[in-house]
C-alpha cells in the first residue's frame, strides 16, 4: 500500500454541486500521490453520491492522487477509492475494513483520546480537530496545537483540519501532524493547485 497522503481536500455539500468542481479538482490531484480528495456530503441521496464519486475519481487517477470516500466503504470499494474515512460515530474500523478491502480506513476525531481510541482500534490514520476556530463548525471550540502535538507523539500520522491555511501549515507541522486537511483553503482559492503546494511545503512533498 502506497504512503497515506500528507494533503486531504475535503469537500461538502456546496462543492459537490459546484460547476466548477471539475477544474478545481484536477488541479489539486495534479499534486499527485501526495494529495487525496475526500467525497463527504453526508445528505447528499445515494445516486448523486455516487455520481460525484465517479467523477472525482476520474479526475485523480491521471495524477496517482488518492481518492477517500467518508463514512461509506461500500461506496468506497465500489469507485474504487483508495480510503474510506470514518466518522466517531460509523462503522467500527474492522468491519470498514471488511468492506472496503484493500485501501486505507482512516477517523475523524476531536481530541487526543479519540486519536487514541482511533489507532488502538487500528485505524490507519486520524483527521483531529478542530485544531483551529474555523466557519466550518463555529460552535466547536478549537482544540489548539497542543492537543495536535500530543497525538502527534503517538508516532501515528494524525491529520490537522480546522482552520488551516497556507500560513498555519507550518505551525501543524512544527506541532509533529503528518499532514493538514482543507475545505475554503483549497477549494475556495483562486489557483487551488498553488495553494496545495503551499499547505504541503512544509512537508517538501509539493510536486
Amino acid at each position: 500500500m502506497r504512503p497515506i497522503p500528507r494533503l486531504h481536500a475535503i469537500t461538502e455539500a456546496r462543492l459537490l454541486t459546484d460547476p466548477d468542481l471539475g477544474r478545481k479538482a484536477a488541479a489539486i490531484a495534479a499534486i499527485g500521490p501526495g494529495s487525496a480528495l475526500h467525497l463527504r456530503d453526508r445528505g447528499a441521496a445515494m445516486p448523486a453520491l455516487a455520481e460525484a464519486g465517479r467523477r472525482l475519481a476520474a479526475l485523480t487517477r491521471p495524477a496517482e492522487g488518492a481518492l477517500v470516500v467518508n463514512a461509506r466503504a461500500d461506496l468506497a470499494r465500489a469507485l474504487g477509492a483508495q480510503g474510506v474515512q470514518l466518522g466517531e460515530d460509523d462503522l467500527p474500523v474492522a468491519a470498514a475494513r471488511t468492506v472496503l478491502g484493500a485501501g486505507w480506513v482512516g477517523r475523524s476525531v476531536h481530541s487526543v483520546e479519540g486519536a487514541r481510541r482511533a489507532f488502538d482500534e487500528g485505524a490507519d490514520y486520524v483527521i483531529l480537530g478542530s485544531i483551529y476556530a474555523t466557519a466550518t463548525h463555529p460552535d466547536r471550540a478549537p482544540i489548539g496545537l497542543a492537543a495536535l502535538e500530543l497525538a502527534a507523539a503517538s508516532g501515528r500520522p494524525v491529520i490537522a483540519i480546522g482552520g488551516v491555511t497556507i500560513e498555519r501549515a507550518s505551525e501543524c507541522h512544527q506541532a509533529g501532524a503528518y499532514g493538514v486537511a482543507a475545505i475554503r483553503a483549497l477549494w475556495d482559492a483562486a489557483d487551488p493547485y498553488a495553494a496545495a503546494r503551499e499547505l504541503l511545503a512544509p512537508w517538501g512533498e509539493a510536486a
